[in-house]
């Protein structure tokens, strides 16, 4: 928790003041049984009834003066404490946006909700606690302790056994919450997953009918995270009839005590009520610690955990020295000797990669399942930076170029659509938010994102929900098409952008695609073959490995791997094109497959 202390710099004027108004606070409550002690010894033994006055007005301006100072301390506790927390959730943020796709698979995603909501509050809690009464408390106990001795130092070792137990009571209780502190944010993180899963997959649970399974996932996480907090919680409603028991048996020692020592006139009744009231506080400074000691450790777990994602450092970054990239114009894209392993994978995922995509081409990707497809194009935006080898944009390798140069250059479309909340309008500009009114309804048309907008209630005003639950999945593509489009990049990537498409709509928007794209480098992942017929260079990827380079006709002739593919997807009559036997083909295929499955047996 300690680490992040750092960030209450800015506040540092607000923490001294807050010092200040403590010490004054806690100096004017100490006053208070010194003035009753007078009015008791005084006033009310000598019956002189302008005394007692007197110093009753004095105890009322005192206690008015601590209030003040109380109101103060709390209002500066909660700035310091809010404006913390902001800081801290703004610097979490900042750090996952520049994470790579290598840190989020480090982090859940329900995790990092959790960091960045929860475990922040515990943070900021304790924290308020802490600046109003871990600070107060020790100056009080000490004090008092001094006060109390200096009044009555025969009853002295009554505060002294009290502390003791008390202690003993404290330490106990942290030892055994600390443990269960832990296990309770991970119990709130596999909470936040499975209500997450829930709602994204509506949809899925509700085909399957498995709607009494998800209940029974969600009621043991919520079963499991109940049991934790109820230990956690019943610690604390122990704590409160001990700290009364311990606080009521010392108060009645003191006056069994007291009241012996008064008898043998070596005690005053006013030094002896000063005294339990100075009892009184030691014990109720040390109660507000036990408090702090239960919250503490939840608050350094939570700390430690928002620490890690702080902290941790993305593999990604722009280079000390980055190359100027602003005037190379063209956007070829080149692979050398390019391979690739995941940090946890045993075996490469891709294998010295080699080729070139020019501008005005368009250079298409087809496998199988499972080729790396996805993977490659991925490195050239470098959500993950290659293993050996060199991506290059326009000659220069894309670890030498600053991030913000590089993404500018390219037009992505995720084969994980994303839609934002807002409207079709800010989604389209969302890569290029000065974009003018006629360019947004231009790209939309290119898309054939035309087509529902205008049978939509609000046309571009309507709104998207998160994700884009509202629409439908050929309607998402298309939308992040436009968005792509938008933006008037160099290079275009659409990866697996086109199979919620119909026939037809495919067809279209990829003409459409043609002459608005004619001068720029596009990139397609497909698994369609129809999508990618007139592609200039189609490069047939098998197991991380290149297949086969060329166009269609070339790759019908010369590469067995996409002969495969085109006898799963085209018809016999376009087969007979590229005088293609079916059955002996499929025949082959057959056999291939008989040999995997002994293999597997």
């Amino acid at each position: 928790m300690l680490k992040l202390f750092k960030y209450l710099k800015p506040y540092w004027l607000m923490l001294v003041a807050l010092v200040v108004f403590v010490f004054g606070m806690v100096a004017l409550n100490l006053q208070l049984p010194d003035y009753m002690a007078k009015i008791i010894n005084d006033g009310i033994v000598n019956n002189n009834n302008s005394l007692v006055f007197h110093n009753g007005l004095i105890m009322l301006f005192i206690a008015l003066g601590s209030a003040a100072c109380t109101v103060v301390v709390g209002y500066l506790a909660a700035q310091v404490g809010s404006r913390f927390s902001r800081d801290i959730r703004n610097k979490i943020f900042s750090r996952v946006e520049s994470f790579s796709l290598v840190e989020f698979n480090k982090f859940s995603t329900a995790s990092l909700i959790t960091r960045s909501t929860n475990d922040i509050q515990q943070i900021q809690t304790v924290l308020v606690l802490l600046m109003r009464l871990v600070l107060m408390a020790p100056i009080t106990a000490v004090w008092a302790v001094y006060k109390a001795y200096s009044l009555a130092p025969s009853l002295s070792w009554i505060i002294a056994l009290a502390v003791v137990v008390l202690l003993g009571i404290i330490i106990t209780l942290f030892s055994i919450a600390l443990p269960k502190f832990k296990i309770l944010q991970k119990l709130v993180d596999k909470l936040n997953l499975v209500t997450r899963e829930n709602l994204t997959g509506l949809r899925v649970i509700r085909a399957f009918n498995n709607e009494k399974l998800e209940e029974k996932k969600f009621e043991r996480a919520n079963v499991d995270l109940t049991a934790a907090n109820l230990f956690v919680n019943r610690l604390m409603v122990i704590m409160q009839p001990v700290m009364m028991v311990i606080f009521n048996l010392t108060a009645v020692t003191i006056v069994w005590v007291g009241a012996k020592l008064i008898g043998q006139g070596t005690l005053e009744v006013g030094n002896m009520i000063a005294f339990m009231q100075y009892a009184m506080q030691v014990i109720m400074s040390f109660l507000m610690i036990s408090i702090i000691f239960i919250m503490v450790p939840r608050a350094s777990v939570s700390a430690n955990r928002v620490s890690e994602v702080i902290e941790t450092e993305p593999l990604i970054h722009d280079p000390k020295k980055a190359e100027n990239v602003k005037d190379k114009k063209g956007g070829v894209v080149e692979f050398k000797n390019v391979s690739f392993q995941y940090p946890t994978a045993d075996t490469p995922v891709l294998c010295n990669i080699n080729f070139t995509a020019n501008s005005g081409e368009t250079t298409a990707f087809i496998g199988s399942t499972g080729s790396g497809k996805s993977t490659l194009i991925n490195l050239i935006p470098r959500f993950y930076d290659v293993t050996s080898g060199e991506v290059l944009i326009d000659g220069v390798d894309v670890r030498q170029m600053k991030l913000e140069d590089l993404y500018s250059k390219i037009g992505y479309v995720p084969q994980r659509l994303v839609l934002f909340s807002g409207t079709v309008d800010s989604n389209i500009k969302y890569g290029a938010p000065d974009a003018p009114k006629s360019e947004v309804e231009k790209v939309a048309k290119i898309s054939q994102s035309d087509e529902f907008i205008k049978n939509l209630s609000g046309k571009f005003d309507h709104e998207i929900a998160q994700g884009g639950a509202n629409v439908s999945g050929g309607q998402k593509q298309r939308l992040s098409i436009a968005r792509a489009l938008a933006r008037k990049p160099e290079i275009y990537i659409f990866d697996d952008s086109f199979s919620s498409l119909d026939f037809k709509t495919d067809a279209a928007l990829r003409a459409a695609l043609k002459s608005e794209t004619k001068n720029k480098t596009v990139l397609i992942v497909a698994q369609r073959i129809s999508t990618i017929l007139s592609a200039e260079k189609i490069i047939v990827l098998d197991d991380g490995n290149i297949a086969g380079i060329g166009t269609h006709a070339e790759l019908m002739k010369n590469c067995d791997v996409y002969r495969e593919i085109a006898l799963s997807q085209l018809s016999e009559g376009e087969l007979a094109k590229y005088q293609i036997d079916v059955d002996t083909e499929k025949a082959k295929i057959e056999k291939s497959a008989e040999k995997i499955v002994r293999g597997a047996i």
